[in-house]
């Protein structure tokens, strides 16, 4: 049965510019886009169901290609420290930082994981979030790993959004593995990896390459480990140095290298020929306060798509809107509003390997959509915080 969406103007994000369709109509199917363009090429035919949308203007549904939603614990002290002059460092020493993260979570129950996960996953979906990357790397161990990742599973299950689990096990290093970095990644490739692939926990593999983590070395072993499961990669890149990490990811065709605050041409060269897209994370960036912008001329020149993600973590990015995010890549990171909205929807997707049925409003993909009482599509990255009047589609049908 078909369903009618009129009254209505569409930024298709076909081909990651705005591709905007003037008093459009959108033919849905099933969880489907059966058609779409200017209501006065509308097929004739029998639609039930009419649903007029006031003039809004509708955009894919936004995809958040880069969150770690699933965390036991708070940091909002450290936060408070870090203000009054108490170093990352000191923090860490004093057994802060993703310590105090890897401990509340080991001690969490999945339940209670799952509860406190539900709230942060609700506030994005109230943004017009219908996609959701989200990554485990707060156990550290085969266990807390599993659990977070059955958490992860959950979430899509029980919630009214699409959710790709990634394995990020080399975040960082536990404490039972001090001065053991080798010792740990062996472990991850070895156990954690086949084991949670095996169990249909994994849609993803993503490590941390950073001085402070690990080396290209050892997240080559991890990608190697990730290639014969079948699974593709993704990396934490050139945050803090430059180790041509997002180099190592291009050459294993990886979905997306993030971060990229140190990234160099030659990297980026890497990145376009691979076809990795670049995931900026202005959350981070901005409360790390940061002053190293990514090469955007670089990524430009040599035409890397750009995505756009919340970061969503307790420790650098407590970050609950994603359109909060694409304002900060436009003000911080020196994007445009149309560029902002491809890194939210089509980009996104290409980062998650979805591209092909997500992330833009053409026939044949999943009807995923937000109808936005706005003036123009800029408003999305305009308007700082607040809850935008909206009407959320996912998989053909409206939901709260």
């Amino acid at each position: 049965m078909k369903t009618l969406w009129q009254n209505c103007h569409a930024a298709t994000m076909a081909q990651g510019v705005y591709s905007s369709i003037e008093d459009a109509a959108i033919v849905t199917q099933g969880e489907h886009i059966h058609w779409i363009g200017p209501r006065a090429e509308l097929p004739t035919g029998d639609y039930p169901t009419v649903n007029d949308l006031n003039g809004a203007w509708v955009t894919p549904g936004l995809i958040d290609c880069h969150t770690h939603t699933v965390f036991g614990g708070n940091r909002s002290g450290e936060f408070e420290q870090r203000l009054q002059g108490v170093s990352y460092a000191e923090i860490a020493a004093a057994g802060g930082g993703i310590a105090s993260t890897v401990r509340a979570t080991r001690a969490a129950s999945e339940d209670e994981l799952f509860a406190s996960a539900a709230k942060r996953l609700k506030s994005l979906m109230r943004d017009g979030v219908t996609t959701v990357e989200i990554k485990s790397g707060y156990g550290l161990d085969l266990a807390s790993e599993r659990k977070m990742l059955r958490v992860i599973r959950r979430l899509g299950t029980e919630l009214p959004v699409s959710v790709r689990s990634t394995c990020l096990a080399a975040h960082a290093l536990p404490p039972e593995y001090k001065d053991r970095a080798d010792d740990y990644i062996e472990h991850i490739c070895s156990e954690m990896l086949p084991a949670l692939a095996a169990e249909g926990l994994v849609d993803a593999v993503d490590a941390f390459c950073e001085y402070l983590a690990f080396s290209p070395e050892q997240v080559e072993r991890v990608f190697l480990t990730a290639q014969r499961l079948g699974l593709p990669v993704k990396l934490h890149a050139e945050q803090l140095s430059s180790l041509n990490g997002s180099s190592l990811a291009a050459r294993y065709q990886a979905l997306s290298a993030d971060h990229l605050e140190f990234m160099t041409e030659d990297d980026a060269k890497a990145m376009a020929a691979s076809g990795t897209v670049a995931v900026l994370l202005p959350g981070a960036f901005y409360f790390l306060r940061e002053t190293q912008l990514p090469p955007m001329d670089a990524l430009r020149k040599h035409g890397v798509k750009i995505a756009v993600a919340s970061d969503l973590n307790p420790g650098t990015s407590p970050a609950l809107s994603l359109r909060l995010m694409l304002n900060m890549a436009c003000t911080c990171l020196r994007l445009t509003p149309e560029e902002a909205l491809a890194g939210a929807t089509i980009h996104a997707a290409q980062a998650l390997g979805m591209a092909d049925t997500h992330g833009s409003l053409e026939a044949g993909k999943v009807a995923d959509f937000v109808a936005w009482h706005i003036d123009r599509p800029a408003d999305l990255a305009y308007w700082l915080g607040g809850d935008l009047e909206k009407r959320v589609v996912r998989h053909g049908v409206e939901i709260d």
